[in-house]
This record gives structure tokens, sequence and C-alpha cells, in this order.
């Protein structure tokens, strides 16, 4: 049993605790989880800079490829939701990509007033190289984990994840 996990497990024995110390517990907790997802926020951050910063594109830019390269062909008002950015600001973006030649714009096959943006085969071939790279990350944050203790860790992010 990890110290963390000890400390988690008295906080939940059977022994009297007051609601006063519960909830002090609690708000520590609350206060350390804060720290650590930042932290791993900015580390992750400033690693993604590192990657991207000779390649001759933007972080807003890779998140894109990695969208589309995850989910397909997207609706410009999807996409820009998914980003969390205007469609005006988008338009600009996806404007370059074009010029780069790393994404296409093409009507949707059924909604006429629809403009899907897919990756073109360049941009495919970033979007495999970059994943590539996110796919070692993990897989070196992860090497000390067990397996039981990685499918935890999934469960717990996709949670995190699905409360944006």
């Amino acid at each position: 049993m990890t110290v963390e996990h000890h400390h988690l497990s008295n906080l939940h024995s059977s022994e009297p605790h007051s609601a006063a110390a519960h909830s002090t517990a609690a708000h520590s907790t609350d206060h350390a989880l804060n720290h650590v997802i930042i932290e791993f926020y900015e580390k992750l951050s400033s690693w993604e800079h590192a990657i991207v910063r000779d390649k001759g594109f933007s972080l807003s830019q890779v998140h894109t490829i990695e969208l589309l390269g995850v989910h397909g062909a997207m609706r410009m008002k999807e996409l820009a939701d998914k980003i969390g950015v205007t469609t005006g600001t988008l338009t600009v973006q996806i404007d370059k990509m074009v010029e780069a030649q790393w994404v296409v714009r093409r009507p949707h096959e059924t909604d006429r007033r629809s403009i899907l943006v897919e990756l073109t085969e360049k941009g495919q071939a970033l979007f495999l190289e970059h994943d590539a790279l996110h796919l070692q990350l993990t897989t070196d944050l992860t090497a000390k984990m067990s397996s039981e203790e990685r499918i935890v860790l999934l469960n717990l992010l996709s949670r995190m994840n699905n409360e944006f």
C-alpha cells in the first residue's frame, strides 16, 4: 500500500473523525491535486513547445492536426469548438494550413452550408509523426506503473476529460 493510498484509506476508516477534520483533509487533497495537475500541464506544455519549436508550425496548428488526425474531417464550427476558438480565428489558421498543404477544405456531402476540413497526405504524415512522439512520452511516463495502475489512470483522466 502506498503512502498516498494508506492516507486516503485512513480517511474512510471506521475511526471516528470530526466533520471538520474530514473537510480539512479533503480541502488539503483538493489543493494538492490542483498543484499536481497544474505542474503536469506546465511540464506537458513545455515538452510540446520544445517538440514543435523547430518544426515550422505553431502549437495551435499542431493541435488542429491532432484533432483532425484522431477524429477525421470536421466542420469548421465543430473544429473551432473543440479547439476553443472562434470560427473567425480558425479561418485565419486554416488558411495558413491550406497554404502549407497540411489540410484541405471541401464541401460537406449533405449540408451545402458546411465546409469540412481534413488532413492532406502531408498533414497525415505530420499527425503520425507527432502522435508517435506523444505515444513515446506516454510510454516513458507510465513505464514504472503496473497494468492496473495504467488502467486506473486512463479511467480517471477520461472522467476528468468528460467534465469539460
